[in-house]
């Protein structure tokens, strides 16, 4: 269907605090687009946005991405050990999973990012995936199938929809390990509003995309829109069974040109 993960939006109070964090620990690139200036890492683009109340007022804090469906996000990195020391160094939890290999880095506003070693990239970073936490897994990778063409593929026993670049995998929710809690938690929360607002997948043709949501009951926010004049792209809105929040572009791919 020729769609790539597009990008991951931030809405957050500190956006100069959140562009550093990803140009410091991932080498993220600016790209100008139109009003817009993503960063781009291979596979990915991220954009950030500030959240300040009215009148100059500071806005609340959002929450991070855990206990969000999108519980984090996958990065590959060359050089594991440095960015293990600039994390260190600028006082970023850290929690390695398996030594020089894998960890889990928090990142400003509360977002994780899952970091895994890969010393045959070319360049300093590559996006990897999307991880969610649904209540039923087949059923997630299944709607990705169908809305985005995604693959069926797996990562770790588990269902992932596999793109051309990237993925979104897909995780159990429930109490995880050890005796059944007395009460069982609560769903994981949808992501707008959250630090991580949503994520993005790129499309060839976004007439064709919200036609075929609109045919299959997706959850349409926003319908899709041409604003080429002032950013470059075409895009709308949906949200997936899960309460993942999804920006569609058409044209985002196109800045890799630029």
């Amino acid at each position: 269907m020729g769609v790539t993960p597009g990008h991951l939006h931030f809405v957050v109070p500190d956006a100069d605090a959140m562009t550093k964090a990803w140009v410091d620990m991932f080498a993220a690139v600016p790209v100008k687009s139109g009003a817009l200036t993503p960063l781009k890492i291979p596979g990915i683009y991220i954009i950030v946005t500030g959240a300040g109340g009215r009148g100059g007022a500071p806005a609340t804090k959002p929450a991070g991405t855990k206990g969000s469906v999108v519980d984090h996000i996958g990065i590959e990195v060359k050089d594991y050990d440095g960015l293990k020391a600039k994390a260190m160094a600028a006082n970023m939890p850290w929690q390695e999973v398996t030594t020089s290999s894998q960890a889990f880095l928090t990142m400003p506003d509360d977002v994780i990012i899952e970091v895994m070693a890969n010393k045959d990239l070319k360049g300093a970073s590559q996006f990897h995936h999307i991880h969610m936490t649904v209540a039923d897994q087949k059923a997630a990778q299944a709607w990705y199938i169908k809305e985005f063409g995604a693959g069926d593929g797996s990562r770790r026993n588990s269902p992932a929809a596999m793109f051309t670049i990237g993925e979104v995998d897909f995780l159990k929710a429930g109490p995880g390990r050890g005796p059944a809690p007395a009460t069982p938690p609560p769903p994981p929360a949808g992501t707008k509003g959250r630090a991580l607002d949503h994520i993005g997948f790129d499309v060839a043709n976004i007439d064709d995309a919200f036609k075929r949501f609109a045919a299959d009951g997706v959850t349409v926010n926003s319908p899709a829109r041409d604003m080429t004049d002032k950013i470059g792209l075409h895009f709308g809105f949906i949200t997936d069974p899960n309460g993942a929040y999804i920006e569609v572009t058409q044209g985002l791919t196109a800045l890799n040109d630029k």
